[in-house]
C-alpha cells in the first residue's frame, strides 16, 4: 500500500472536538483502530507538533498526516449473516463463528465481521453513517461474544471499561487431559519472542492473571471456565498450554489437531453505556464442546 502525505485545514466550526473524533469523521472508510495507530506512531502533527488522539482540535488549526488511503477498501459493507445477540440504539452483540476475522487486514480485506456490520448497521440509515466501533477483539479462531459501539459516545465509554478491567468476561474452553485441581488462578507474565514471532510466557513479560474452573472432564478431556483477569495477546491459549492442558485444536500449543479451535467466550457483564444498567449476555458454545 501507498502511503500519502496529507495536509488541510480544520473546520469545525465553533466547537472544540478530540482529534481522533475529527479523524474518524473525515476518513469514514478508514478503520478506528488503523487512525489510533497512526497517532499513536507520531505519523500526525498539528500546527506542526506531535500530538495524541485526546488533543482538541478547533478550526483553522492546520493538519499533517500520513495515510494508506488504500485502506478505505478495508471497510466495504458486505451482506454476511450476522447471528445477533443483543442490540440497541448504542451498541451491539454478536456470536462470532470461529474462523472470522473481526477486522480487515494487508492480507484479508473482505468476508470480516467488520465489513458485515457496515453492510447491517446502514441498511436503513438515511442521513450519514454508521460506523462499528470496536471495544474489543476476538482471536480469528475463537468463537463467541464481541460487543461494537454504534457512536462515539458509546464507544469511548465502553471502552473504558475494558481499559478499567470493570467488564466481566468469561470462557469456555475443551483442553487436553484432567487438572490436578478443580479450580485454581494461573499467574504467568506473557511477552512476544521477536526469533520465534511468538507469543508465550516470558521472564520480564507482561503480568496476566487467569481464574480457571473445572467444569466438566472424561479421562482425556476437560470443559474449562476461564477468566482473564488481564487481556494479554493470546492469554489464554498461552496459560493453557503453561498448566500442561493446551485446548484442543490448538495444535501449535500442544493440542490435537481437531478442525476448530474450542475456545469461545461465552458471557460478557457490563454497564449499559447509556443507561447505567448492568447488561448480562450469554451464548452457547458449538456443538463440538460436548463431552
Amino acid at each position: 500500500m501507498s502511503v500519502s502525505q496529507i495536509k488541510f485545514n480544520v473546520d469545525t466550526g465553533p466547537r472544540r472536538v478530540r482529534l481522533e473524533e475529527y479523524l474518524f469523521d473525515r476518513f469514514p472508510n478508514l478503520s478506528r483502530m488503523y487512525i489510533r495507530d497512526v497517532i499513536r506512531s507520531e505519523k500526525c502533527e498539528i500546527n506542526g507538533r506531535v500530538e495524541n488522539k485526546g488533543k482538541r482540535v478547533r478550526s483553522g488549526d492546520f493538519v499533517e498526516i500520513e495515510l494508506e488511503i488504500d485502506r478505505e477498501t478495508a471497510m466495504r459493507a458486505e451482506a454476511i449473516p450476522l447471528e445477533i445477540v443483543y442490540e440497541d440504539d448504542e451498541l451491539i452483540a454478536m456470536n462470532k463463528r470461529g474462523g472470522m476475522l473481526v477486522h480487515p487486514t494487508h492480507r484479508q480485506k473482505n468476508g470480516t465481521l467488520l465489513n458485515a456490520l457496515s453492510f447491517y448497521l446502514n441498511l436503513n440509515v438515511e442521513n450519514g453513517t454508521v460506523r462499528p466501533g470496536l471495544v474489543h477483539r476476538l482471536d480469528r479462531d475463537t468463537s463467541g461474544l464481541l460487543v461494537v459501539a454504534k457512536n462515539l459516545r458509546s464507544h469511548r465509554i465502553l471502552s473504558q471499561q475494558f481499559q478499567k478491567k470493570t467488564v466481566t468476561k468469561i470462557y469456555l474452553a475443551l483442553v487436553e487431559g484432567v487438572p490436578v485441581k478443580n479450580d485454581g488462578t494461573i499467574e504467568a507474565p506473557i511477552g512476544r519472542f521477536a526469533d520465534k514471532k511468538r507469543w508465550g510466557v516470558k521472564a520480564g513479560g507482561s503480568p496476566a492473571i487467569t481464574h480457571y474452573q473445572v467444569i466438566k472432564t472424561d479421562r482425556e478431556t476437560t470443559l474449562l471456565e476461564l477468566r482473564p483477569i488481564t487481556g494479554r495477546t493470546n492469554q489464554l491459549r498461552i496459560h493453557c498450554e503453561s498448566i500442561g492442558h493446551p485446548i484442543i485444536g490448538d495444535v501449535t500449543r500442544g493440542g490435537r489437531a481437531f478442525g476448530h479451535l474450542c475456545l469461545h467466550a461465552s458471557t460478557l457483564q457490563f454497564r449499559h453505556p447509556f443507561s447505567g444498567r448492568h447488561i448480562t449476555l450469554t451464548t452457547e458454545p458449538p456443538d463440538w464442546f460436548k463431552i
